[in-house]
């Protein structure tokens, strides 16, 4: 799909861009700047609370890639965005693992009491709901449900705030000491500990659980949300859910 930039005067796609496994992203330009356009195929609610998101975290330090407006001062048009390009790679240090951590940790300090996101649900509500946001456990075996849920049982409970919800090196730039997180699509309200289920192991995470069964909460929210979106991808995750489970 090629998005429809007329809205934005004078920006010219130039190519795809890698990432965007489920949304198109486009490198573009207009005179000498340089842009991203993201399309979503989120609902307009859910995606007004992922752009009022992120300006809250902009006013709050969090380095996230802003929305540049339509010639018309809107937000968005039919699901098509525009961010600045940011510049910067993803962690390749202790250090800028660090600061991912740390930033991470400043998205949930801010957001405690944040409503949730329109459709979504928590790792903590579906323990006995059954859909929310990509979530569908009707989708999946029976026994494959339980053994997600169970998985999330194990998480200790915590104040709700604003998740990332899929924060891994694609994810983050990092500019010299400026962490920047990108594309929120699947943040939501959830327990924090969820954003750092998918960092490497040898980085330090303020989570007070086991790693092993931090890590194995975030294989069964992948095994979740990815079943009807992405079902081979899901499928293999299921797997190593069922052998890191069976250990």
């Amino acid at each position: 799909m090629v998005p429809d930039v007329s809205a934005w005067g004078g920006l010219e796609l130039l190519e795809p861009l890698r990432g965007g496994a489920r949304n198109p992203v486009f490198l573009a330009r207009r005179g000498g700047e340089r842009f991203v356009v993201r399309v979503s195929g989120r609902a307009e609610p859910s995606l007004s609370w992922e752009l009022d998101l992120l300006e809250h975290l902009a006013a709050h330090g969090v380095a996230v890639a802003g929305v540049v407006p339509a010639d018309d001062g809107r937000r968005q048009h039919g699901g098509v965005l525009v961010h600045p390009f940011v510049p910067g790679g993803p962690p390749s240090t202790a250090d800028d693992w660090r600061r991912v951590v740390s930033a991470a940790a400043a998205v949930h300090d801010c957001t405690r009491d944040w409503p949730q996101r329109p459709g979504f649900a928590s790792s903590t509500a579906l323990l006995t709901a059954s859909r929310g946001g990509d979530v569908d456990l009707t989708a999946l075996p029976d026994d494959a449900a339980e053994l997600v849920r169970a998985c999330w049982r194990r998480l200790p409970p915590a104040p709700p705030c604003a998740v990332h919800g899929d924060l891994g090196a694609g994810n983050v730039l990092v500019d010299g000491d400026r962490v920047t997180l990108i594309d929120w699509d699947e943040s939501r309200v959830d327990l924090p500990w969820l954003d750092f289920a998918h960092l490497p192991e040898d980085v330090d995470v303020p989570v007070p659980i086991d790693r092993t069964d931090l890590v194995t909460a975030g294989v069964a929210w992948e095994v979740a949300t990815c079943w009807v979106a992405e079902p081979a991808y899901a499928a293999r995750r299921l797997a190593e859910l069922r052998a890191r489970t069976a250990r």
